[in-house]
C-alpha cells in the first residue's frame, strides 16, 4: 500500500499532454491554449477618442476658447482632413482621431452656437484620446497554456485571430461494473442499485476539460469485460469503476492483466479510496476505482483531475490546499490519509459526522473534502486545517 503522494507521482507519470489541434474562435471558450496566439494587428489601430467631444490642438485648449468647427469623425468613418489653428472637429467615441488634433474636449465642457464652440467649463489635463497600440501591439503574445475565459476570447478576436491552437480534449472512457448495476431510469431488481459513479465522474471531467463517453456497464464475467474494454480503445484514459478490489468477483484486474496492463500500483494508504489499481494497457493510461460511490468521486478529485490537467498541458501542479478553521474538535486520525467530506463558511470548517464511503447525499452537500494526515492528533475546535475544494 502506498501513500498518496506516491501514487499521484505514479499516475502523473502514466499521461502527457496531448497534441494541440486549431478550433475556430467560437468553440474555443474554456478550451487550453497549447501555443502563444500573437496580434495580427495594433489595437487600437489608430488614435481613438475615448469621449463624445470636439477634436482640437491641445496648445490651445483653455476656458473661454473658441473654434470653427469644420467637419465631424464618427467610428468608422473618419474626417479626412487636418486640424489647423482655431478649428475643431466633432468626434464620438471611438472615432480616429483627425490629423492635427491631440486633444479631445468633452462635449459636456463645450457650449456650441452653429458652427462655433467655446469651452465653457474647465477641462481638465486628460486628452480623453486612447492612443494607437495602446492595448496591444501586433505581435503582443496571449501566452500558454492558459484556460481561455470569454475575456480571453474577446482579446483574441480584437488580435484578429478566427481560429486558435487549443491542447486536444482527453478523450475518457468509463467503465462500470458489476452485476448488481442497473443504469438511471431502469427497473432495477430486488438485488440491484443504480449505477451513479459513471454520471458523477463525466461531470467532473468534463468540467475539467475532457470528453468522457459512458460504455455499457460491464457484468462480473471475463467475457463481459473483455468486451467492455475493446470498447474502449480509442481512449487516452480508461477509469473502471468497482471490481478493482480482491473479492471473488473482482475481476477487473485479472482480465487487465490478460490484457497486457503494465500495473503501476494498486492500493493507496487513503480513505476513502484504498483499493484504488493504475497502469497502462496498450496506448492509454488505465485507473481501476472503487465502487463506493463517494470513494469513486474522491479519487476523481484528487487523482483523475491532476491527470487531465497534464493531459491539457497544465502542468503537474495540483490546486494548492486552502485553510480554514475548526468549527467543532475532531478525534485523531488513522494511519491512512483521510479526505473528509466538509463545509467551509466564512473560513470556518465542520466535517459531517458521516463519513460512510457510500453516503451520496453528504458529499452533495459538501464543498470541501478537509485533508487529514495519517496519524493526525487530535484537533481542538478552532484549529487551523487544510481542505480541498470541491
Amino acid at each position: 500500500m502506498i501513500s498518496v503522494e506516491e501514487a499521484r507521482e505514479r499516475l502523473l507519470g502514466l499521461v502527457v499532454p496531448l497534441p494541440a489541434e486549431e478550433v475556430p474562435l467560437t468553440e474555443a471558450a474554456g478550451r487550453v491554449l497549447a501555443r502563444d496566439a500573437t496580434a495580427r494587428r495594433d489595437q487600437p489601430p489608430f488614435a481613438a477618442s475615448a469621449m463624445d467631444g470636439y477634436a482640437v490642438q491641445a496648445a490651445e485648449v483653455e476656458t473661454g476658447a473658441m473654434f470653427r468647427v469644420i467637419g465631424e469623425s464618427a467610428a468608422g468613418r473618419r474626417f479626412a482632413g487636418r486640424v489647423g489653428a482655431g478649428q475643431a472637429v466633432r468626434i464620438f467615441t471611438g472615432a480616429p482621431v483627425p490629423e492635427g488634433a491631440d486633444f479631445v474636449v468633452i462635449q459636456e465642457d463645450v457650449k456650441r452656437a452653429g458652427e462655433v464652440i467655446t469651452i465653457a467649463s474647465d477641462p481638465g489635463a486628460n486628452r480623453n484620446i486612447r492612443p494607437a497600440g495602446g492595448d496591444f501591439r501586433i505581435g503582443s503574445a496571449m501566452a500558454a497554456p492558459r484556460r481561455l475565459t470569454p475575456e480571453d476570447v474577446a482579446l483574441l478576436a480584437a488580435m484578429n485571430l478566427p481560429r486558435v491552437p487549443v491542447a486536444r480534449k482527453p478523450q475518457v472512457a468509463l467503465l462500470a461494473t458489476g452485476d448488481e448495476l442497473v443504469m438511471p431510469g431502469e427497473d432495477p431488481g430486488p438485488d440491484q442499485i443504480i449505477a451513479s459513479n459513471g454520471y458523477g465522474l463525466k461531470a467532473l471531467l468534463e468540467a475539467l476539460g475532457a470528453r468522457a463517453r459512458l460504455l455499457p456497464i460491464a457484468r462480473d464475467t471475463e467475457a463481459s469485460l473483455r468486451t467492455a474494454f475493446e470498447l474502449a480503445e480509442e481512449a487516452d484514459l480508461l477509469v473502471t469503476i468497482g471490481g478493482a478490489s480482491v473479492g471473488d468477483h473482482d475481476l477487473v484486474g485479472k482480465v487487465a492483466g490478460d490484457l497486457g496492463m503494465d500495473r503501476a500500483f494498486y492500493k493507496v494508504a487513503m480513505r476513502p479510496g484504498k483499493p484504488l489499481m493504475a497502469g497502462r494497457l496498450g496506448a492509454a493510461a488505465m485507473v481501476g476505482l472503487p465502487g463506493n460511490p463517494v470513494s469513486a468521486m474522491v479519487c476523481g478529485h484528487v487523482f483523475l483531475a491532476p491527470m487531465i490537467r497534464v493531459m491539457l498541458g497544465l502542468g503537474s501542479d495540483l490546486p494548492a490546499l486552502q485553510d480554514a478553521r475548526l468549527a467543532a474538535p475532531l478525534e485523531a486520525n488513522g494511519p491512512r490519509q483521510h479526505y473528509m467530506r466538509a463545509v467551509v463558511s466564512n473560513g470556518r470548517l465542520r466535517a459531517f459526522d458521516n463519513q460512510d464511503s457510500a453516503a451520496l447525499t453528504v458529499l452533495s452537500q459538501a464543498n470541501a473534502l478537509l485533508v487529514r494526515p495519517p496519524h493526525d492528533p487530535p484537533r481542538a475546535a478552532g484549529d487551523a486545517v487544510a481542505f480541498l475544494p470541491i
